[in-house]
């Protein structure tokens, strides 16, 4: 397993126990973990915070996770480039298509393992495996 000590994750899902299930895999790998219920939490997060990471749910109240990462990207600054980790449980082509546009670096379908989540956080955070 990755060490990824010193690594902060922000996870941007409206799910309590998907949060919970991300932060308990997360955790024991290593990681710092914070959370936001939806995009536009999760941007008044990152004003206060730096993150290594982003694993951001698609469907969410207030702010999607598309609309988030459009909003992130578009900023100017150290945040725009934070790799960003998206999930959701639509799998379509135009799914895979319309979180590349929006600035996704990798789309994961729910239900994800413990372990091909903290392979794939350990890829974006550069940890080698």
């Amino acid at each position: 397993m990755p060490d990824a000590t010193g690594m902060r994750v922000l996870v941007i899902d409206d799910a309590g126990l998907v949060r919970l299930y991300y932060r308990e895999a997360l955790e024991r790998a290593g990681y710092a973990v914070d959370e936001a219920l939806n995009g536009l939490e999760a941007l008044e997060k990152l004003l206060v915070a730096p993150v290594d990471l982003l694993i951001v749910d698609v469907n969410m109240p207030r702010m999607d996770g598309l609309t988030f990462l459009r909003a992130l990207r578009g900023q100017d600054g150290p945040n725009a480039s934070i790799p960003a980790l998206v999930t959701s449980t639509e799998s379509g082509p135009q799914d895979l298509s319309a979180t590349r546009s929006a600035g996704a670096n990798f789309y994961l379908v729910k239900p994800i393992s413990r372990e091909t989540l903290v392979e794939h956080a350990g890829l974006l955070c550069g940890i080698p495996a």
